[in-house]
């Protein structure tokens, strides 16, 4: 009789240890369940911090970039006004040229001003009479880009088709 007892007892602490088992399986998957939400946040904080990183070293030096650029406007107007091509007039022009080359490996891009006006990088400060709506007739001011972002609009002037008046037609 001892041996039916014992046999009781022994699928009673199976039983028991099945189930304590089962409870650890469910307690060890929940864990790891959380350590894998946990690693999958950090990867993501990661890639954000990184990217935010990249996109403020991208656009830290958009500062510095505009100050020179009025430098590049003064020359631009000194160069305008030179009168013939002296030894010192090149030496402008080329002082110039080296500057914009510096600003332009640093992701500095001219606007083009040239052909339809375009809202996203043109500013238009006054209208002219022209055959056509929406080109641009003047250049005030050259604009620039840096690194896709727009840094100083295009100031232009832009036609505007004459008003054909009923005597006309």
């Amino acid at each position: 009789m001892t041996d039916k007892s014992e046999e009781v007892e022994m699928k009673a602490e199976d039983a028991d240890s099945a189930k304590a088992l089962a409870e650890a399986q469910a307690q060890a998957d929940k864990y790891l369940d959380m350590a894998r939400r946990l690693q999958a946040d950090f990867d993501n904080y990661r890639k954000r911090t990184q990217r935010e990183n990249e996109e403020f070293r991208k656009y830290a030096c958009s500062s510095i970039v505009g100050d020179l650029l009025t430098v590049v406007d003064d020359l631009d107007r000194a160069l305008e006004h030179a009168g013939e091509e002296t030894e010192f007039v090149k030496g402008i022009r080329g002082v110039r040229a080296n500057l914009m080359k510096v600003l332009e490996s640093n992701g500095l891009k001219e606007i083009p001003a040239d052909g339809k006006f375009d809202p996203e990088y043109h500013e238009a400060l006054c209208t002219v009479d022209g055959d056509e709506d929406g080109l641009v007739a003047e250049v005030f001011q050259k604009g620039y880009t840096l690194n896709g972002k727009v840094l100083r609009y295009s100031k232009v002037k832009v036609t505007k088709k004459k008003a054909e008046t009923e005597g006309e037609e």
